[in-house]
C-alpha cells in the first residue's frame, strides 16, 4: 500500500472527476486552504497566552495533546503521528519531562519501547489547553450542527496520508488493549 501525498496526477487540461461541481473548482478549493491556513492559526492562538506564560510552544502542546489522549503512547508512534525529526521530539520532549509534565516508562511486553504519559501536572497543563480550544469547538459545533461536525471529521481524516492514518488506528487499537488489560 502507498502513501497518498496528494491526488493523482492528471495530464494538463484534463478534466477530473466532479471538476464541474462548483465546490471542487480551482477557486474553491483555494478557498478551502486559505481558510483552512487561517482556522489553524487562529484556534491555536487560543491557547498561546497560556503557552507564553508558561514558557512552552505549539510543539509542546502538540506532544501534552497527543500523549493526554492516548496514554501509553509509544516514542516513535508519537514521532510518526506528529512527522517530526527525532531531535526535534527529543528536545520539546525532553522540556516536558524536566517539568515533569510527562512521564517514561519501559514497555512491559517490549522492553525497548518507552511508553509516554502524562503526569498530575502534566494533566492540569494539557486540561487548562484543551478547556480553551474546547470552548471555541463548542461554539462552532453549536452554530454548525452535527451533520456539518460530521462532515468536517471526515474531510479531516481524508486530508491524512494513509501512513498517518494506520499510525493512528494502531495507537488507538494499543490504548484499547492496554485498557482491557488493566480490566
Amino acid at each position: 500500500m502507498t502513501d497518498r501525498k496528494g491526488p493523482p496526477r492528471r495530464p494538463a487540461g484534463a478534466a477530473g472527476a466532479g471538476s464541474g461541481l462548483l465546490f471542487l473548482r480551482e477557486d474553491e478549493m483555494r478557498q478551502a486552504q486559505e481558510l483552512m491556513t487561517l482556522a489553524w492559526r487562529d484556534f491555536g492562538a487560543v491557547v498561546d497566552p497560556v503557552l507564553e506564560e508558561l514558557g512552552l510552544g505549539r510543539a509542546h502542546h502538540r506532544i501534552l495533546q497527543l500523549v493526554g489522549r492516548h496514554p501509553g503512547i509509544a516514542v516513535g508512534a508519537l514521532q510518526d503521528l506528529l512527522g517530526i525529526t527525532k531531535q526535534s521530539l527529543g528536545r520539546a520532549l525532553g522540556e516536558l519531562q524536566a517539568r515533569d509534565y510527562v512521564a517514561q516508562e519501559v514497555g512491559r511486553r517490549d522492553r525497548r519501547l518507552r511508553l509516554l504519559s502524562l503526569t498530575a501536572a502534566g494533566a492540569a497543563v494539557e486540561r487548562q489547553l484543551f478547556d480553551l480550544q474546547r470552548e471555541k469547538l463548542v461554539g462552532v459545533y453549536r452554530d454548525v450542527g452535527a451533520a456539518s461536525v460530521e462532515g468536517f471529521r471526515r474531510v479531516m481524516q481524508g486530508l491524512m496520508d494513509d501512513r498517518t492514518r494506520r499510525v493512528l488506528e494502531d495507537v488507538i487499537a494499543a490504548g484499547e488493549r492496554a485498557r482491557r488489560a488493566r480490566m
